[in-house]
């Protein structure tokens, strides 16, 4: 079988559900978070960069229910909670960080081009005026 998009992300395809998940910016950083293991949900929000309490707790319940990410409650005074990758989100390890890499290297002219595209379209705003 090859992988061509006619044949891989039919709208009910397996296939398209793993990438619909993982097209958020903030499953795909929480999961890069918990690459070096459990981490606090307090954690998680400092590391993330950005991410607000609230859309963090969304993020980690998607995950959880797709089998991702595993949260662990302990049976201390005050409790305490960590969240960790399970087997299968350990699994999107490499293609992370091969996506960060990638970002990483191209990032500054993603961001220059975006900043070009704006100007071209506020300019061309101005001129139509």
């Amino acid at each position: 079988m090859t992988f061509r998009p006619g044949n891989v992300f039919l709208a009910d395809c397996p296939a398209l559900l793993a990438i619909e998940l993982l097209a958020s910016k903030w499953a795909v950083v929480t999961l890069f978070a918990l690459t070096d293991g459990p981490l606090r949900h307090g954690e998680l929000v400092e590391l993330s960069g950005g991410i607000s309490r609230k859309v963090l707790t969304q993020t980690l319940r998607r995950l959880q229910d797709n089998g991702l990410v595993e949260r662990r409650a302990y049976a201390e005074a005050p409790p305490r909670v960590e969240y960790s990758l399970t087997e299968l989100g350990r699994t999107l390890e490499e293609p992370i960080r091969m996506l960060t890499a990638w970002a990483r290297e191209h990032g500054e002219t993603i961001a220059d081009l975006q900043e070009a595209a704006g100007r071209k379209k506020t300019s061309e705003g101005q001129t139509a005026q």
